[in-house]
């Protein structure tokens, strides 16, 4: 399966820019013919209209239409095109009458207003095979945001010739112990992904790392270990004593740059670090490539051929303490 992710720095609100900065990043990448029968395309969470919204009355202008928006439009363009599937995270308004464009701002924060943090899955005939809200909310999403119904799964059509695969879903926060008040071993979602028995986990995300500016510029290229290892951790029931007998690939689809400052959570900077996982019962993690911190770019893995990293877990220790090889 080839499988790609776009890692990039949407500017907050600079939905226009941001749309013609991933068909920049794209179209490098085609001109070269990389991107020929690639299978599945990732985007990060709220791909196009930024993440650190403070407010629904801030994030009303962007809200889109159920999986009928400019986000899902461009999925639906992009599919076809490159004859894959597409998923994109964007800002879903759920009530009749509350639906614009990124041109038409006719959405306020009335009371009634429905707002969700979504994913949309596009075939590479332009449908939407796949809706999913984000179910565990990070403190910026509270702020907006409703509670989704529970993670995803199911069998998605993934390439040009629709292959069945089954999918597992989530977004960001969903990795989390919920409200971080859960216990840290009930793995909610990675026990989600163990259960659906998915072949293929997808996870849209932006985010966060507590690096400074100095050291996330001083390291583009250089992948963020230590959030690497994290989501690991939180994966551990795919390749623990209970996962699969067949390998599951994890799609970390995160993005770069930075977003101001929030009185909750500080500066607000993005770990970046876009990866494509193995994992399976008893194995070592393998990992086909990952981006670095602050990289821009398509993020191009083709799961036929030998990964270029793995995980492995020091004896006696906690899957926290694993490190990249």
């Amino acid at each position: 399966m080839k499988i790609s992710t776009l890692q990039f720095f949407p500017r907050l609100g600079e939905v226009a820019a941001n749309f013609s900065r991933a068909e920049s990043l794209l179209m490098r990448e085609e001109r070269e013919g990389l991107l020929q029968d690639i299978d599945l395309l990732i985007l990060p969470e709220l791909a196009f209209t930024g993440y650190n919204h403070p407010s629904l009355a801030a994030i009303a202008p962007f809200l889109e239409p159920t999986a009928a928006g400019p986000s899902t439009r461009w999925a639906a363009r992009t599919a076809k095109r490159l004859q894959c599937t597409v998923a994109v995270g964007y800002p879903e308004a759920a009530e009749e009458g509350n639906y614009n464009t990124i041109f038409d701002r006719h959405i306020t924060a009335e009371a009634g207003t429905i707002a969700y943090n979504s994913l949309v899955f596009v075939s590479s005939a332009g449908d939407v095979v796949a809706h999913y809200r984000k179910s565990f909310l990070y403190y910026t999403d509270e702020t907006w945001a409703q509670e989704g119904s529970g993670f995803w799964a199911g069998v998605l059509p993934i390439g040009g010739k629709g292959q069945q695969v089954k999918a597992a879903a989530g977004i960001c926060m969903d990795l989390n112990p919920y409200k971080f008040e859960a216990p840290w071993t009930a793995y909610e979602f990675g026990n989600h992904a163990r259960e659906s028995r998915a072949r293929i986990v997808v996870v849209s995300m932006a985010w966060l790392t507590r690096l400074s500016a100095e050291e996330v510029s001083s390291q583009v290229m250089t992948p963020d270990h230590d959030t690497i290892n994290y989501w690991v951790d939180r994966l551990s029931p795919l390749f623990g004593p209970q996962g699969p007998d067949t390998e599951a690939i994890v799609i970390c689809a995160n993005r770069t740059g930075e977003e101001g400052i929030t009185p909750r959570i500080g500066e607000v900077r993005y770990a970046g670090s876009s990866c494509v996982m193995g994992m399976k019962k008893g194995h070592q993690v393998r990992i086909w490539d990952i981006f670095g911190r602050a990289q821009e770019g398509v993020l191009l893995v083709d799961t036929q051929s030998p990964p270029k990293y793995a995980i492995t877990l020091k004896p006696g220790l906690e899957s926290g303490d694993a490190a990249i090889e």
